[in-house]
């Protein structure tokens, strides 16, 4: 504590020594003590380590009295609760009645409830209120019989608010989704992670993902619920089988299930955004890998491509009047002069030839999941600069459903078309290639995403950037920035950035040379190798520890002994799985 708030919590008020001296001598520590603690916890003390020697001593001084020994207090000696009732009556505090409870217990699920806390915190802060209402619980057990059940009542409220907004034809699909477990939409299915980056994984979560955007589930009520409340009912929902959903009631088998839909849909558009980054990030991986690995062979193949040329026009000069196989095939053969015809053909920049090769991939596999995709995302910007994108996404589902391959240049908004991807997109008539035109959205798609210039719709990780900031944040946006440490000027945000990067770059280049542990290579993939550390001695202490388990149990494996320790000191009792909803978490 403080020292500040450590005297202000522990210093006598003129009317409290005057109080004080109405007892005892031997009684004015301990009626100062209570007093000053319940004033600060709405409590009297009566749990291990309530009683403080500094605070004791700190009272002692103001008193003028000697310190007294800490085991003299008894919290249930009669002297003790008579302390108590003459510290309510000075105070003006009264025992909570029947209808007092009651009104704790709304405002703890009202106010204390939805907040995710422990029991612990809910008991502090309900004695807190009873502190500012001049109410008084006289024991822990009644308070934590209150908070326990102001959390049930906030669960059962939040679940009956969730049912009351579920029409007749949602709750049978959530019945039925229970019912057949196993089916597509069923409730194993929903559960399933979206799996790897494939077409078909694709297509199964978009499946999943329309079912759950069907139901048209209330999610607006969570809005200022703490997330770690929707989690702790999402852990309880995914820890039980659909058996065991169905053996609940009808508003927490419903509510339930619904509770847990809503975070699934915001849980399967991020996993479907990540494999659709994923998938546009390795069609570019892979054709950029096979595109360089064509150009290496063929320079290999082709070497000396400049010699060959000098033979070549030597030897025509030599003999103008020879024939091509007399001439020309002694000084370069067919494989050699077929390789580099291959070679021109496939000229053109780089990102050109991978453009052509990401075009092939796509249009012959992973075309069919986009308009699956584009029927079930949503995407957004605040940004106008990427209103273009927005604008060519819905022109794709458009001419997806005319079945156009070939449109109009001039359909295409103004700024979607990058200028590297215009000579693959648009052809010699003007006009625009739709496959390419999707290709060539997708990737800009896949960057603007990435730095959260687009963002999505209910998603969650790959929501509107907006909902990241403190509500209050256009008003104290000063003292925000000022808590962070961070300055609002762009250009001298940047430039610090800066200098502190060319600082690490200057000390990397400075000890770079001294250092044995680490080499710069001049190929393969990972170009800076770092050294691994060796490989540190095991503790002395472990060592006598393995010896000694082995003496005493030879031929003993580690499991047998964990299994025997949980027998013995039950500390498995401590551990709770991720199914059990216990009377601590509600």
């Amino acid at each position: 504590m403080a020292e500040r708030s450590f005297i202000e919590t522990w210093s006598l008020g003129f009317d409290e020594m005057a109080w004080v001296e109405g007892f005892s001598r031997e009684s004015r520590v301990w009626a100062a003590f209570q007093l000053r603690f319940f004033r600060q916890h709405g409590r009297f003390p009566s749990r291990d380590g309530d009683l403080d020697e500094e605070s004791l001593r700190y009272l002692t001084e103001q008193l003028g009295l000697s310190a007294p020994d800490l085991g003299d207090f008894h919290f249930g000696h009669v002297n003790a609760r008579r302390q108590r009732a003459a510290i309510l009556r000075h105070l003006g505090f009264r025992q909570a009645s029947k209808r007092d409870r009651e009104g704790l217990r709304i405002w703890l699920a009202d106010g204390g409830g939805g907040s995710a806390g422990t029991v612990d915190e809910h008991v502090a802060s309900g004695y807190r209120h009873c502190l500012e209402i001049g109410v008084f619980i006289p024991s822990d057990r009644i308070m934590e019989r209150l908070v326990r059940g102001a959390r049930h009542d906030f669960v059962e409220g939040l679940l009956t608010a969730i049912v009351s907004r579920l029409s007749t034809d949602v709750r049978a699909k959530l019945d039925g989704c229970l019912a057949d477990p196993k089916a597509p939409t069923g409730f194993l299915s929903l559960k399933n992670d979206v799996g790897a980056a494939s077409l078909k994984s694709i297509l199964a979560a978009c499946d999943r993902l329309t079912f759950t955007l069907e139901l048209d589930l209330p999610d607006d009520l969570l809005a200022g619920i703490d997330p770690s409340w929707i989690r702790r009912l999402i852990r309880r929902v995914d820890g039980e089988t659909a058996a065991e959903m169905r053996r609940h009631g009808t508003v927490r088998r419903l509510g339930l299930l619904a509770l847990y839909l809503i975070d699934r849909r915001r849980k399967l558009i991020d996993s479907l955004i990540d494999l659709l980054l994923d998938i546009v990030h390795r069609m570019q991986t892979r054709s950029r890998r096979r595109v360089i690995g064509r150009i290496a062979r063929d320079i290999e193949r082709v070497y000396g491509k400049e010699r060959l040329l000098v033979d070549i026009a030597m030897a025509a000069i030599d003999d103008p009047e020879g024939r091509v196989v007399d001439v020309i095939y002694p000084v370069a053969g067919a494989a050699k002069l077929k390789a580099v015809i291959e070679e021109g053909r496939a000229k053109g920049t780089l990102d050109r030839r991978i453009q052509t090769v990401m075009r092939g991939s796509y249009a012959r596999h992973y075309r069919r999941m986009l308009p699956r995709l584009l029927s079930v995302l949503r995407f957004c910007s605040n940004n106008t600069r990427w209103q273009p994108i927005l604008d060519a996404l819905a022109l794709i589902v458009r001419l997806g459903r005319e079945g156009r391959r070939f449109v109009s240049a001039g359909l295409a908004p103004e700024g979607s078309i990058p200028d590297k991807w215009k000579d693959m997109v648009v052809d010699s008539s003007g006009r625009l290639n739709v496959i390419s035109y999707e290709l060539c959205v997708l990737a800009q798609l896949r960057d603007r995403v990435r730095s959260k210039e687009i963002w999505i719709v209910g998603a969650d990780r790959y929501r509107n950037p907006d909902e990241d900031l403190p509500a209050d944040f256009a008003v104290n946006r000063d003292s925000y920035y000022a808590g962070l440490g961070l300055t609002q000027d762009a250009q001298s945000f940047v430039a610090n950035v800066r200098a502190e990067l060319e600082d690490e770059l200057y000390l990397l280049n400075r000890t770079l040379p001294g250092n044995d542990k680490v080499r710069l290579r001049c190929s393969g993939e990972n170009r800076i190798r770092v050294t691994p550390f060796a490989e540190a001695d095991e503790p002395p202490g472990l060592n006598a520890l393995k010896g000694e388990v082995g003496r005493t149990w030879p031929m003993t494996g580690l499991l047998d002994v964990l299994k025997e320790a949980a027998l013995d000191i039950g500390f498995l009792d401590g551990f709770e799985t991720s199914a059990r909803l216990s009377a601590e978490n509600l």
